[in-house]
């Protein structure tokens, strides 16, 4: 695990927090809202990871000495080091649950706190939930697609560096059950598994050989690579008198991997061959640089495909690579702050706030959340955050709310969540999600809208701003 010090943190982050410390601001109460603008994959929604991870960091977050002699030789001042040297982070985190789905413009996390703790930590809360969001979500439409088949984690190799070891964590959350991670099995208890590379194969002198040694050692879970020679002719003939081998001791081959070719054609041909040599139980797994749409793809050609082992697609994040999160401040210096821009949907939202789950009847997501001021209790109607004429009555459909109290005064408000208890919050939140949300072409378009009275003090403080005229 990566050790996570003060100096983890982009270089601005340090230059502000000491300006706030020597004119005295660093102690003003603040809140900052974690959010993001845009949707990744061209998605219809997002799955939130990585707060138990970041709860975690910030819990024990310190400058050890190491930090504080590197940060003198950057030049801050000995009175801010000596700050630092006693620096805990001590504010307050309201937070959606982990695993729970999300959507653009609203808070996701707030954190209230003196300035310059809340602002020391923007760094780190935007490297660990972006990441780990974003490969949740891509996670959460694979399995989508892959329906009730399994899912197995194969990135770490593909990974960018340390980042693997996270993106096995936040994939289980998405979805898929297994991973070839074995410090992340550790670590997070995740259930691990593997098969072998072509290399194995390749050592010996011929491929039944090498089979046979493989299931003579684990015959347990064995599953064998047959495309290293030649699937049909090779691979799968040897597989097959092997399986049979074990079942004379006993035993049960469990699967086969494909790896490279026509994976639609191939399974087919191993599912028949497999079938007629009497060994129906016998898996097929797929690998070889597969998403959520070859699944799709593959499934819709009538593929019978067991196992999809995800890798390079799903660790990177593929198309985008990133989450557009940003960490904006809200409230300073016991008043009200945004940022304005040019695209209205950039203008950043003032004040403490809660944002409410319209549920319909039935239990289910009705497609719409409300963000409102933290104090408000009800919210009747809302107004599209950036086009006036657009609002929607939101009376008679019932209010959830989403941002709950997770940490106090630099403190967790409850243990920790196990892993298999978030993916399970994850599956059942996203079950609630209407289907027309998680197709993969023209997915609906999720409702984000404010609160009359956000709206009223976001537009006040608007025109306050651009009444100002430099001169």
């Amino acid at each position: 695990m990566i050790d996570f010090t003060g100096t983890y943190t982009d270089e601005y982050e340090l230059a502000m927090a000491e300006i706030y410390f020597l004119k005295g601001y660093g102690e003003e109460q603040a809140v900052f809202d974690y959010f993001f603008r845009s949707l990744p994959f061209q998605a219809g929604y997002a799955v939130f990871a990585g707060l138990e991870n970041l709860l975690e960091v910030l819990e024990k977050l310190r400058f050890d000495e190491k930090d504080i002699e590197y940060l003198r030789k950057q030049g801050y001042s000995d009175k801010f080091l000596i700050y630092l040297e006693g620096f805990r982070f001590q504010g307050n985190i309201y937070s959606a649950l982990e695993g729970e789905v999300v959507f653009p413009l609203c808070p996701v996390l707030t954190v209230e706190g003196r300035l310059i703790e809340a602002q020391l930590i923007e760094t780190l809360v935007l490297n660990i939930l972006n990441f780990e969001t974003l490969i949740t979500t891509k996670a959460s439409r694979m399995r989508w697609a892959a329906g009730a088949r399994k899912l197995v984690d194969f990135g770490l190799r593909r990974a960018h560096g340390p980042a693997g070891y996270y993106a096995s964590r936040a994939a289980v959350i998405g979805g898929v059950e297994s991973t070839s991670n074995v410090r992340a099995g550790r670590d997070f208890g995740i259930p691990v598994t593997g098969t072998m590379a072509h290399s194995f194969v390749q050592r010996y002198d011929d491929e039944l050989t090498a089979f046979r040694d493989f299931a003579a050692c684990r015959p347990e879970h064995c599953v064998l690579l047959v495309d290293t020679y030649d699937t049909l002719r090779s691979g799968l003939p040897h597989a097959i008198q092997v399986g049979k081998e074990m079942a004379e001791r006993g035993q049960r081959l469990f699967g086969i991997r494909l790896d490279s070719g026509d994976l639609a054609y191939l399974a087919k041909q191993a599912r028949r061959m497999l079938d007629e040599a009497g060994l129906p139980y016998v898996k097929i797994a797929a690998s070889n640089q597969i998403d959520e749409y070859v699944i799709d793809s593959l499934l819709e050609q009538g593929a019978p495909i067991d196992i999809f082992g995800v890798g390079t697609r799903l660790v990177t994040g593929p198309p985008d690579a990133a989450l557009d999160g940003v960490y904006k401040l809200a409230f300073a210096n016991d008043r009200p702050r945004l940022k304005l821009s040019e695209n209205p949907v950039k203008i950043s939202l003032p004040y403490r706030k809660q944002v409410f789950r319209m549920l319909n009847g039935d239990g289910n997501f009705l497609g719409a959340d409300v963000i409102a001021l933290a104090e408000e209790s009800d919210v009747e109607q809302m107004y599209h955050p950036s086009e006036p004429l657009k609002s929607m009555r939101l009376t008679g459909y019932e209010k959830e709310p989403l941002l709950h109290l997770v940490m106090k005064e630099g403190k967790r408000t409850a243990a920790p969540k196990p892993l298999p208890e978030i993916a399970d919050y994850a599956q059942r939140r996203c079950a609630q999600l209407p289907p027309e949300y998680k197709r993969f072409t023209n997915p609906h378009l999720y409702k984000v809208g404010l609160s009359a009275q956000l709206k009223q003090e976001r537009d006040r403080l608007v025109e306050a701003h651009r009444a100002v005229r430099v001169t």
